[in-house]
């Protein structure tokens, strides 16, 4: 019997079995979930220039947007902190208490998923791109907003070196005033 759990063991190592990888690299991904959540706090206290440095000099911010099958990369050289940097500024100066609350945090090696409430009060004029660039020269409204995000990281010697994420930027912009609300659907006959 022993020998037998011994050859189990020795071919699910052999095979790379996600079970025991994520055994061996536990600690790594508990590091890295802690960095993610280190960051996030930060960002939500408003201490952006703060939550800047847990950017790695060359992140690379992965684009929703997609051309020619292949998805819009910002960074990935020395610098690119930089435009990471500028647009943490410019969501601050748009929204002086954004928030962000950590939902969920899941994290296996280097990559950390968070799912986030995400709240803001419209308190400024956003002069980039960010959050769906729909804000892009919108007089402030002063009205409030609350969606959800979802990041994904890659994190390596405790910097982020990978940012990918998904948000709720329609949703955003209505409960912000500057696009229609969803219309009522229909009764049912």
């Amino acid at each position: 019997m022993r020998r037998s759990r011994h050859v189990a063991l020795a071919v699910l190592l052999a095979c790379g079995s996600p079970a025991v990888a994520g055994a061996q690299s536990g600690s790594d991904a508990e590091r890295n979930k802690q960095v993610i959540k280190q960051h996030l706090e930060t960002m939500s206290r408003g201490d952006w220039r703060q939550a800047a440095e847990f950017f790695a000099d060359d992140v690379r911010h992965h684009l929703g947007v997609w051309q020619d099958g292949q998805q819009r990369v910002v960074g990935g050289k020395p610098g690119a902190k930089a435009i990471l940097t500028d647009n943490l500024a410019d969501i601050f100066a748009t929204f002086p208490d954004w928030k962000m609350e950590i939902l969920d945090l899941v994290a296996e090696g280097d990559v950390v998923v968070a799912r986030c409430r995400v709240s803001g009060t419209h308190n400024g004029t956003a002069k980039r791109a960010v959050n769906g660039g729909l804000l892009v020269g919108a007089k402030p409204t002063g009205r409030r907003f609350e969606i959800q995000h979802i990041h994904w990281y890659r994190v390596r010697d405790g910097k982020i070196t990978d940012h990918f994420t998904n948000r709720d930027d329609l949703g955003m912009t209505q409960q912000l005033g500057l696009l229609p609300a969803k219309p009522a659907a229909p009764p049912a006959r």
